[in-house]
């Protein structure tokens, strides 16, 4: 990794080491350069995100409460228009300490013990893809529009079903990239 793109990801680090016991609230401003980080085939157009991150700091662990909310622009399947898609998600995990970094355990992460960050971007990066559908339709277009193309393209739909959900793949990558 270049130290450019380390400096920029640094930019969402929660730093805990000198924080007190207690709630802490953090809020960071998830834009496209926060998407740049991300080697991603998904457009985020115009995203007007933030993450607020409440900290809630134990002596030996930490726990992260996350909500993501704002809009990014998508292109609609169908009238190939732009529209805000709203993006709302809420994260919790707990981070605890130990030997290594290691993120197996459902909701729970562990961090090296020498760490004095944690850094929301790949949790916060996965919560807006999450919160993006895979079939793209503007508000604009009707349930009746909606009735009709399906009647036409049943058989796309079902291929669709079974193949397995890009975004999810292109994550597995990161995970197992670092």
């Amino acid at each position: 990794m270049h130290t450019h793109f380390m400096d920029k990801v640094r930019n969402y680090d929660v730093s805990f080491s000198g924080l007190k016991t207690g709630k802490h609230k953090f809020r960071f401003e998830i834009n496209k350069e926060f998407f740049q980080l991300f080697d991603t085939e998904q457009e985020f157009t115009n995203p007007r995100i933030t993450a607020d991150v409440l900290l809630d700091k134990h002596s030996t662990f930490l726990e992260f409460d996350i909500e993501v909310n704002g809009t990014v622009e998508l292109v609609c399947d169908i009238t190939t228009e732009n529209f805000d898609h709203p993006i709302e998600n809420e994260v919790k995990v707990l981070v605890k300490f130990g030997e290594e970094y290691d993120d197996s355990e459902e909701d729970v992460i562990t961090i090296p013990t020498s760490d004095h960050a944690f850094n929301i971007s790949q949790l916060v990066y996965e919560s807006v893809v999450l919160s993006i559908p895979m079939k793209k339709v503007s508000p604009e277009v009707s349930d009746e529009d909606l009735a009709i193309l399906e009647k036409f393209s049943p058989k796309e739909a079902e291929e669709e079903e079974n193949k397995s959900d890009p975004r999810w793949d292109a994550l597995k990558n990161l995970k197992n990239k670092n």
